[in-house]
């Protein structure tokens, strides 16, 4: 697309698949649920997400995003870009 300063990804994620416990060092990262259901957590706080919830994830904060549903589809926003290459 162009953009510089921020990364949209568009992912589906299978029950009990997602992201462990980690941190983005200078990047913020937004999960926005599109279908599904899913846990979050951020710097000790839980949250049970449905979709049309989003989280927020500040940079250098320890987080995890865990999907409870069958699959969840998840748009993630990241800024500045991480350049993650989904496999």
């Amino acid at each position: 697309m162009g953009a510089k300063q921020v990364e949209v990804l568009l992912g589906e994620i299978e029950r009990g698949k997602g992201a462990l416990p980690h941190h983005h060092t200078g990047i913020e990262q937004v999960c926005y649920l599109l279908e599904g259901t899913a846990h979050a957590e951020v710097a000790g706080e839980k949250f049970e997400m449905a979709a049309g919830d989003a989280c927020f994830f500040p940079a250098g904060k320890t987080h995890l995003f865990i999907v409870t549903s069958e699959r969840a589809r998840v748009l993630v926003i990241y800024a500045p870009p991480y350049l993650e290459r989904p496999g």
